[in-house]
């Protein structure tokens, strides 16, 4: 069973940006697509981003596509996202997942089964 612990959130200003780190422990990353997701007070969480094992496939929602940029190290057991032109919309608590199981890149809740405690991003106007 892998454990994920989520960093790099924080205070911004509109336009600017945040690199938001998930380090794995207990298992390869490399054994998982993984993927970022983010919710606000009294929504659902929503899909942000999802990469492929070998890092060889992503998928972005729309709302952060050309802003956003998933990736990962393997060998450091880490995957990362890259936020940047950020908007006060893209405020919410952020949460890696993962998912050792499917062949396909995921984009819902249901096809990750391993999730960190989240890390908050706020971004002021």
């Amino acid at each position: 069973q892998v454990q994920l612990v989520e960093s790099g959130g924080g205070l911004v200003q509109a336009g600017g940006s945040l690199r938001l780190s998930c380090a794995a422990s207990g298992r390869p990353l490399s054994s998982y697509n993984m993927a970022w997701f983010r919710q606000t007070p009294g929504k659902e969480r929503e899909f942000v981003s999802s990469i492929s094992r070998s890092g060889g496939l992503t998928a972005y929602a729309d709302s952060v596509k050309g802003r956003f940029t998933i990736s990962r190290d393997n060998a450091k057991n880490t995957v990362y996202l890259q936020m940047n032109s950020l908007k006060p919309e893209d405020t919410a608590v952020y949460f890696c997942a993962a998912d050792p199981y499917r062949y396909r890149i995921g984009v819902a809740v249901h096809d990750y089964d391993y999730w960190g405690q989240g890390t908050q991003v706020t971004v002021s106007s």
